[in-house]
């Protein structure tokens, strides 16, 4: 991609020229990728599905705000940039802050425990700890290595998952202060 450098002396117009030229050359940029993925995909006898491609602009808050583009037209589709993309069951977010993987595991977890809370009378205590533990740690250990270094607000989500008074209740019928 080739540079763009303002003088000190330009005027605040060219700062807005030039800020609407790094969009378009990001823009330019992304479509010269997807048309090289696109050709080696059909040299490898492979089909690009331009109908279920996604789009998602990364970057900083305030690099996100600089991009002002509605719809890019690739192929026979037009690419509308979202605000989320699932890419193998991991859901990245603009700002990869994986607030979305986060609430999405939280939700699952969440969804796990209602749905033992049925079965947990008709098992024993040693058998509902070990389902308890089977749900929700997979849920909490797959893919983590992604979640290192986000947020502390995002990590005490998680967090409070694993050490949820709801699980402990459903495997002990005690409260938290208690196991």
């Amino acid at each position: 991609m080739p540079r763009i450098g303002l003088r000190h002396r330009d005027p605040p117009p060219s700062l807005h020229r030039c800020r609407e030229l790094v969009s378009s050359l990001s823009v330019n940029s992304v479509m010269a990728c997807l048309v090289d993925v696109n050709e080696w995909m059909r040299a490898n006898r492979l089909c690009l599905n331009a109908d279920k491609t996604q789009l998602i602009w990364l970057g900083s808050r305030q690099q996100l705000e600089k991009i002002k583009v509605a719809d890019v037209q690739f192929m026979s589709a037009s690419l509308r940039p979202l605000p989320s993309v699932p890419n193998l069951g991991v859901i990245l977010d603009g700002r990869l802050s994986m607030s979305e993987q986060v609430t999405a595991i939280s939700r699952s977890c969440c969804y796990q425990l209602r749905q033992l809370r049925s079965v947990v009378q008709s098992l024993t205590p040693d058998a509902a700890k070990t389902l308890v533990r089977a749900f929700i740690s997979c849920r909490l250990d797959n893919r983590n290595a992604l979640l290192y270094g986000i947020a502390d607000n995002q990590s005490q989500r998680l967090q409070s998952v694993q050490n949820a008074n709801a699980a402990a209740q459903l495997v002990t019928g005690c409260r938290v202060s208690t196991i």
